[in-house]
């Protein structure tokens, strides 16, 4: 289903959402209000909503405007129970030159993910909020993934699903994350193409 820009955040609460699309389609900037709309419209306690960012710094990498925070479109998503790592998200294609380098980046992005799903599912909250989605599906698996989506009561997520940061060394590895986001797409209740 194609995502409206005047889509009622209403019809998510109590339900598991994906958003997911190419690069600079408002992924994140939409998942930013729909915090908003759930603390200054819902009253929500933004302890009960735990973000996990795993998105890599908003940039501009070979003219590809790529990531891109919540917090860069929603100051008060500070309140939230935000689980962070040390360091940052490299994005994986745009930050390597070959192939090992690919890699490389996307495992110590992926040990990063992976800590702070472990973190939530220890100690989950009513609402959770992951923002760039594959980041994790580049190693980890749908498994852990879902069994974390489960433990929420309102899930609300994103993911990149296109073309546009294509690379000739990195084929396979954005194959293998289409098929994991088309996966992720069927397993969960609402899902809706930014574009």
């Amino acid at each position: 289903m194609l995502f409206q820009n005047n889509f009622n955040f209403n019809n998510c609460i109590e339900h598991n959402t994906l958003l997911y699309g190419e690069t600079n389609t408002k992924k994140t900037y939409f998942t930013a209000k729909f915090v908003q709309f759930l603390i200054e419209s819902k009253k929500f306690d933004p302890k009960e909503i735990c973000l996990l960012d795993f998105a890599p710094p908003l940039n501009t990498i070979n003219n590809v405007k790529i990531g891109g925070k919540i917090k860069d479109f929603y100051k008060y998503s500070s309140k939230c129970n935000n689980i962070s790592f040390k360091g940052e998200i490299i994005p994986p294609r745009l930050n390597a030159k070959n192939k090992k380098e690919l890699y490389e980046n996307a495992c110590k992005n992926y040990k990063r993910t992976f800590k702070i799903l472990k973190v939530f599912n220890d100690a989950p909250t009513s609402v959770l909020i992951i923002n760039d989605i594959s980041i994790y599906l580049h190693i980890g698996n749908t498994k852990l993934l879902l069994k974390t989506i489960k433990k929420a009561n309102t899930f609300f997520g994103n993911s990149y699903y296109g073309s546009s940061l294509k690379r000739n060394f990195a084929t396979l590895f954005s194959s293998r994350e289409k098929r994991l986001v088309e996966y992720l797409i069927k397993k969960v209740e609402f899902s809706y193409f930014t574009g």
